[in-house]
């Protein structure tokens, strides 16, 4: 997989150092920009190549050195020294686990420090400071040791437990535990990294407001957050279930967007997919991927034996995964298709433009890679789709006035 993926992103680096746009954003995107957007690229594509041999390099040595298993004994050990039964598979497997999560902190903290604080700095995203960046990872990690043991102590038992339907009783908890996520994420999580407040009345607010109304849309509580202070990248999203709908804008979003319909029109586009049933029908899709891989081992659930097997259906994982973005890309078109039905086809066009030069988004792109990775199509493939459906509609058009 490690040698695969590396030819995908040698052709996306090939892809990158194109010193000209593509015709599609000929005129459309700036040279100032399409150079800046071009040297950030290649240097996240430069920093990429030397995270994913690091990190190839130890995944093998923790393999081939058996570091796993000899974990597993000192975390015994562990157990044991503090006073408690090191033959209880839950207490066990949380000192195990505990280690793991301290080695991976310590391994990942130089390339999350380079990346945010060299690579996203140098090219003016950077907004937050060393304090603000140490105080989230030990939020993190607070929230790691709350959320985690009770989850993996269900994990156990019912792996202890499941018998011959092992995989069901397993899936089923995890279905349960991804919807209790998704609706105390947003409410209780995110929160403590950002700040929400409500959108200012205005033009702006009243807009949204008459787009979710014609949609019927049960938009309860409209926000915004400060992504400005960790971040100047921007997006827009929206979350709940039922009647009880929420959409958050990001400030960064207000900043860069200054036409009021060019965020609306992405707003339509979020919408679409709510229209159109995307949410539900990605969470099923990702709920039968989950399925598709099971990786439990059957007779014991020690976590080193988990870990072990579970590079051994990396492959499927990835299939999978390609599998899921082919769908989320389709659920992108027809969302576009919709905010054009609505009649914001040209304010789409210019915020999608705006999001991507603030952004400094890749604008070439290599074909495999972008099919294999990107989960949202590139701009380029946007944009085109958007023109053809306008051709074949108005010669659609003209063909009926001829036969009229």
């Amino acid at each position: 997989m490690y040698i695969f993926e590396t030819y995908l992103d040698l052709r996306q680096h090939t892809a990158l150092k194109l010193p000209t746009l593509p015709k599609t954003l000929e005129g459309v995107i700036s040279q100032e920009k399409f150079e800046k957007s071009r040297a950030y690229s290649l240097d996240k594509s430069h920093f990429h190549f030397i995270h994913e041999f690091v990190t190839i390099l130890m995944d093998s040595a923790i393999l081939f050195f058996r570091v796993l298993p000899w974990f597993w004994k000192r975390s015994g050990d562990f157990v044991t020294l503090v006073g408690l039964n090191a033959e209880n598979e839950i207490l066990h497997t949380l000192a195990f686990l505990g280690g793991v999560m301290i080695w991976s902190q310590i391994t990942d903290l130089p390339f999350s420090l380079y990346s945010t604080f060299v690579v996203e700095a140098r090219h003016g995203f950077n907004k937050q400071t060393i304090w603000l960046f140490f105080r989230d990872m030990v939020k993190g990690i607070c929230l790691a040791v709350i959320l985690g043991p009770p989850i993996v102590s269900a994990i156990i038992v019912i792996v202890q437990k499941g018998g011959a339907y092992l995989a069901i009783y397993l899936w089923a908890f995890m279905f349960v535990l991804s919807l209790v996520m998704m609706t105390l994420y947003p409410v209780l999580i995110a929160p403590l990294f950002n700040k929400f407040t409500p959108l200012p009345e205005g033009e702006l607010r009243l807009k949204i407001e008459k787009l979710a109304s014609s949609l019927k849309f049960p938009l309860k509580k409209l926000f915004v957050v400060d992504g400005s202070t960790r971040s100047s990248h921007s997006n827009a999203y929206m979350y709940g279930f039922f009647k009880n709908k929420r959409i958050v804008l990001y400030d960064t979003l207000i900043q860069q967007c200054k036409d009021d319909e060019e965020i609306v029109a992405v707003i339509a586009h979020e919408l679409g997919h709510w229209k159109l049933n995307h949410t539900m029908y990605s969470f099923i899709a990702v709920q039968l991927g989950v399925m598709a891989c099971p990786y439990v081992n059957s007779y014991s659930p020690r976590p080193h034996k988990a870990s072990g097997a579970k590079h051994t259906i990396i492959p499927l994982q990835h299939l999978v995964s390609f599998a899921l973005n082919l769908v989320s890309r389709s659920f992108e078109f027809q969302a576009d298709a919709f905010a054009k039905k609505l009649g914001y086809a040209s304010a789409l066009r210019a915020g999608l433009v705006k999001l991507q030069e603030e952004n400094l988004s890749a604008m070439n792109t290599d074909p495999w890679y972008s099919a294999y990775h990107y989960s949202h199509p590139p701009l380029v493939e946007r944009l085109d789709a958007m023109i053809n459906r306008t051709r074949k509609q108005t010669d659609a058009g003209n063909l009926m006035d001829d036969e009229h």
